[in-house]
């Protein structure tokens, strides 16, 4: 039997590895309208050369990871909190979503934002890993990616799971929902 690294022993940018020690579940909460605004493929889908499965091809890094994960048993949730209309990025996201996200094996759900103003959420994009460990990432105004950051804290990873909870309760499945 393998050893589960310490927290301390992970990365939070290797994807792979942290989601090669998930057990149970791997939950996200997604709290931004616009990512990695220079990413080539959403530039790509902004001027409409590209569609829903050609973005699930490009990413297919992700899905690899998302099927391995799924197979060993492990739940992966992901919930967008979202403005609407939707903004172009977060459309992108939608429209990759079911060939993408869903094809792979990750169960994915929609909040408007205007039915979130009542819930207590962090102030940064997670991946709960667990119930144990939190991933948070970090992004500047416009969406460009800063880093990440591990925290294992008691705290902050029952604060972190209580908001995920909270929101996907609400949230409108992908097959579901209909974006304005």
């Amino acid at each position: 039997m393998t050893k589960t690294p310490a927290p301390d022993e992970l990365d939070p940018e290797n994807f792979g590895a942290l989601f090669a020690t998930v057990q149970r579940s791997a939950s996200h909460l997604e709290l931004r309208d616009a990512y990695t605004p220079d990413d080539p493929l959403f530039l790509r889908w902004l001027e409409g050369g590209i569609t829903p499965d050609d973005i699930a091809e490009h990413e297919h890094e992700w899905a690899r990871i998302v099927r391995v994960t799924v197979a060993r048993g492990v739940e992966m949730r992901r919930a967008r909190v979202v403005s609407e209309p939707l903004a172009p990025f977060t459309r992108f996201e939608y429209d990759g979503a079911g060939a993408l996200n869903q094809a792979a094996g990750e169960q994915v759900r929609w909040l408007p934002r205007r039915n979130a103003s009542d819930l207590c959420l962090p102030g940064n994009d997670f991946w709960l890993l667990d119930g144990r460990l939190v991933r948070f990432g970090h992004f500047s105004g416009v969406g460009d990616y800063l880093g990440a950051e591990l925290a294992t804290d008691p705290a902050v990873v029952k604060h972190c799971a209580r908001a995920f909870e909270a929101v996907w309760d609400r949230a409108i499945p992908h097959d579901e929902y209909r974006p304005r």
